[in-house]
């Protein structure tokens, strides 16, 4: 179809609604009729023609639209997999046996995820009729506080001794009591807050079957009762890290990350330096191809991953690298999250340190995953319909407490210090652990660590890093 025939073709579809005039606004007092006898000025129909080309909604025209990863087969450990298997009877996912990871038994496959492929959608939001029961204020706190369903203490202040560590995500709601809202209202907020806030950060806790309208109701009840004497004055601290809003604020300081005193993961590396010059079931070492040790061949090679590799049709970080490039070249295996996975990308990267970060996000293949790292950023997923910009967004929850946790600011940079100590739970973790620790309290079964998925967004949080230097392994 010629460019001419679709123009006029939009032609006849603006006359055929009654208040499009002939320039193509919307006018209510235009007559159709009139409209019918008088030709279309085409001087104001042509700007819209235009717009449709670029927009690549004419035949004919090319439409750019980003390159999909390949398929990829994990070669990552068996519990770094995430797999869904069949045990005693019940679907379960396979995971790391250690903490956090052990605390989270549930199943999750039934919500969406990051996968590419995964075009599952959150229920629509929806509202219930208030349950006809006499709400019970004291069951409504145990249910405010309950671990099992929220709790609601990592985003909201309430009072109480007990109450720590409370988050600063969500309103103080203190004195909630004292605004004598409806009940109707608290109670369709809590089932479900996208009802009047569309984009709000808050899980729909009704839908996502964490609540029933019973609980809600009980906890309607609590919050009605939550009065200051005098109204609206809360109750006076007697612990200022109890409260959010006055906790200290002072970044941990763990000492100098690159002190082996300090840091038990230079330590651990000794073990990659004997790696990189022990020859493999092949008969080579990485040495055989590296000339002069790591510090001479890797220095600076750090600072441009994660990067797209055309042979392999994906982004990669060195770690996912190292999946395929050390067994075929050593024959030695070296499997995502791996001790020799950790520690080889931990010596490789240590040769860059101090170097600025200077990973491609302008290639067209490097720009597409950054775009699809991006999309997947802000991409609800999970039980309770979260996404990564909920907790690390200035205008949501970044710089406030999630309980005692203070949620860092993706544009701040988060990743220049991966692999990292992680003194909590005494052990080397790269950023895609965290990643996947992250998944489990939105309710969302974790992808494999090298999954192209953790790849894009990886590449697409790094290029927030660029020009800042590399300090690997950091502590945390």
């Amino acid at each position: 179809m010629r460019p001419e025939q679709v123009l006029r073709q939009l032609a006849d579809r603006l006359r055929k609604h009654s208040h499009i005039d002939g320039r193509g606004f919307w006018n209510p007092w235009f007559n159709r009729r009139a409209a019918q006898r008088r030709p279309l000025q085409w001087p104001y129909v042509l700007p819209i023609f235009a717009a449709l080309v670029v927009q690549g909604c004419a035949p004919g025209v090319e439409k750019r639209e980003a390159s999909k990863p390949t398929r990829w087969t994990s070669r990552a450990i068996p519990e770094a997999q995430g797999e869904v298997k069949e045990v005693d009877g019940r679907r379960v996912q396979i995971r790391y046996k250690e903490e956090p990871f052990s605390a989270v038994t549930a199943n999750f496959e039934q919500w969406p995820t990051y996968r590419h492929t995964d075009s599952r959608t959150f229920p629509r939001p929806s509202r219930v009729s208030m349950p006809d029961v006499k709400g019970d204020p004291r069951q409504g706190r145990e249910l405010f506080m309950a671990r099992t369903k929220a709790p609601c203490t990592g985003c909201h202040l309430i009072p109480g001794a007990d109450v720590w560590p409370a988050g600063s995500v969500g309103p103080d709601l203190s004195v909630i009591g004292d605004r004598r809202l409806p009940d109707q209202y608290l109670f369709d907020f809590i089932w479900d807050a996208r009802v009047f806030l569309p984009h709000t950060s808050m899980p729909p806790w009704g839908p996502a079957g964490i609540l029933s309208p019973e609980e809600v109701f009980h906890i309607v009840a609590f919050l009605q009762s939550l009065k200051g004497n005098p109204p609206f004055v809360p109750p006076a601290e007697t612990d200022r890290a109890r409260n959010p809003h006055t906790r200290p604020t002072e970044p941990a300081y763990y000492g100098d990350n690159l002190e082996p005193t300090n840091n038990p993961a230079i330590l651990l590396i000794e073990s990659a330096v004997t790696t990189w010059s022990t020859k493999g079931p092949a008969g080579k070492a990485c040495a055989d191809c590296h000339a002069g040790g790591p510090d001479k061949a890797m220095k600076g090679v750090a600072t441009k991953y994660p990067k797209y590799l055309s042979a392999l049709g994906r982004v990669m970080s060195i770690g996912d690298f190292l999946t395929v490039h050390a067994p075929e070249m050593t024959g030695r295996e070296m499997l995502a999250e791996s001790a020799d996975n950790l520690t080889m990308t931990i010596l490789i990267k240590m040769q860059s340190n101090g170097l600025p970060v200077n990973v491609d996000v302008t290639g067209p293949e490097a720009k597409a995953a950054y775009e699809r790292g991006r999309a997947l950023y802000f991409k609800r997923v999970g039980q309770r319909n979260h996404a990564c910009a909920d907790c690390h967004e200035t205008d949501r929850g970044a710089g406030r407490y999630a309980g005692a946790r203070l949620l860092s600011v993706a544009h701040e940079g988060l990743t220049r210090h991966f692999p990292l100590w992680f003194m909590a739970y005494r052990g080397i973790w790269d950023i895609r652990k965290r990643f996947q620790v992250c998944m489990l309290p939105l309710g969302m079964n974790y992808l494999p660590a090298d999954a192209p998925e953790y790849a894009d967004l990886e590449l697409y949080l790094t290029a927030f890093d660029n020009g800042k230097p590399i300090s690997v392994p950091g502590i945390r």
